[in-house]
């Protein structure tokens, strides 16, 4: 049965968007010895330059893509939910990982082996171009990050970042920290207390206790930078 006849279930690998493109044969190969693997918060997937075991496609979790520096993480180059995978783009320039890959939001995710992912990836080039889109959305979303980073304030920064997290959250309330936001954005704390103390005020969103709700997500859509916007449509484009 193709990927596409019926609407995913939450724990369905097809609610991953890359294997839900994939048809036939290609899912099917893609599939075999694949496993829907829990993912708790804050686990490292891999480390930065370290082999690739296997690759991850995330289905309800959220993965974050930090570069780091002396072996210590220093700041978040992006974000990748269902929409990607993690791993693959390594694995095909038979290269070691791009940064240290942090679970932020827990959840389900298809674990594959490396082994076979590269047996698929070599005797069927459609797979591999679908995986080749997706790196160039996961680059575009890195360019776009380092621009917003650069030229947008600390305010429109956290609510991008905000939106990105909720849309992958696949509900309005997930575990964050105020601590772990700043390490993600690479400021302060105090920095980020300003921003969504004033994002809070403003009615957007809510913080109790280690969580975040999106209370007034068209309110967080105006708060943040053009940036937002601009990553969602890459993605689109490519995975309609």
């Amino acid at each position: 049965m193709s990927p596409q006849t019926q609407e995913p279930k939450l724990s369905d690998p097809r609610t991953n968007r890359l294997l839900a493109k994939l048809q036939g044969e290609d899912y099917d190969a893609l599939m075999v010895g694949a496993k829907v693997v829990p993912l708790k918060f804050r686990k490292r997937l891999m480390r930065q330059d370290e082999p690739i075991e296997a690759v991850y496609f995330p289905v309800t979790s959220m993965i974050s893509l930090l570069v780091t520096t002396d072996h210590q993480p220093q700041m978040e180059m992006a974000t990748i939910g269902r929409e990607g995978v993690i791993g693959a783009s390594e694995l095909i320039q038979a290269q070691g990982a791009m940064g240290l890959n942090l679970v932020q939001i827990p959840g389900a995710a298809v674990r594959i082996e490396a082994d076979l992912f590269r047996k698929v990836i070599r005797s069927r080039p459609s797979v591999e171009r679908l995986i080749s889109q997706h790196l160039y959305a996961l680059m575009r979303q890195i360019l776009y990050g380092a621009a917003c980073n650069r030229l947008h304030s600390m305010e429109e920064r956290c609510a991008r970042w905000l939106l990105m997290t909720h849309d992958r959250a696949g509900e309005d309330t997930f575990p964050l920290t105020q601590e772990f936001m700043a390490h993600m954005l690479g400021v302060r704390r105090a920095t980020v207390n300003v921003a969504t103390g004033m994002l809070k005020k403003a009615g957007f969103i809510r913080y109790v206790r280690g969580k975040i709700t999106v209370i007034d997500r068209p309110g967080l859509e105006s708060a943040s930078c053009e940036c937002y916007q601009a990553i969602i449509r890459v993605y689109d484009s490519l995975l309609p």
